[in-house]
């Protein structure tokens, strides 16, 4: 089904491998019954996750800064579900999230079977806008970071997915043509069609239940990829 052999596949890390949603409710849990707030767990998720994803598209498209991501997406939550909470323990929980998500490890079903399958036959690397001072410790967390060869995120290369600068940094850094390489991630936008533009071969898995389309295969769970290559 690929058009030339594939010998590097390229991962997105969050919503991909590493089960960002379970693993940020976790935190927020944690972060929020430590710091007294007195909100409906299911509630505040409910709201922050559209709002989060909201931001995180702003933040690829560089029209807002890491610091205004990490405090308007807590700030708008909380305006949004009616709870009073200060700008100091906004700012306080912006930080405690950062400090305490990567202690969580939950993966995607079938990970690390599928790393095990794939690591003899391709060389493995990561391709991330998650912030660097984090990613490293989420591999480590969850016993999957000896499986990749390159790890390249968005602050390294100074742009964000999909800008091509940061595929063709991951491409000369693994020394690999993009026509045998492969790009497996769940955002359309930012790892499908920013890797094909580049010239990468793709993989969307649809981690978010997002209608079919004809840019490139979909997967609906990470172990298909076991029937694919």
């Amino acid at each position: 089904m690929f058009r030339d052999r594939i010998t590097d596949i390229f991962f997105d890390l969050d919503h991909t491998l590493w089960d960002f949603e379970k693993n940020s409710a976790l935190t927020f849990k944690k972060i929020l019954t430590e710091n007294k707030v007195n909100v409906d767990l299911e509630d505040f998720l409910q709201t922050y996750v559209p709002i989060n994803l909201e931001f995180w598209k702003l933040y690829r498209e560089d029209r807002i800064s890491k610091s205004d991501l990490r405090y308007q997406r807590l700030k708008k939550t909380f305006d949004s579900i009616g709870a009073k909470v200060s700008d100091d323990l906004i700012d306080l929980l912006a930080v405690e999230y950062i400090a305490n998500l990567s202690s969580f490890t939950h993966l995607f079903p079938n990970t690390t079977d599928v790393l095990n399958y794939l690591s003899p036959k391709y060389r493995l690397h990561i391709i991330t806008n998650g912030f660097q001072e984090i990613q490293d410790k989420k591999l480590k967390g969850a016993n999957i970071f000896n499986y990749f060869d390159v790890i390249i995120n968005s602050e390294m290369a100074g742009v964000k997915k999909p800008h091509p600068q940061i595929f063709k940094l991951a491409l000369e850094t693994a020394k690999v043509a993009p026509k045998n390489s492969l790009m497996i991630g769940d955002n359309l936008e930012a790892d499908i069609l920013g890797a094909k533009a580049v010239g990468f071969q793709t993989l969307h898995f649809n981690a978010h239940s997002e209608p079919p389309h004809e840019i490139c295969k979909m997967i609906n769970s990470l172990v298909e990829i076991k029937n694919i290559l």
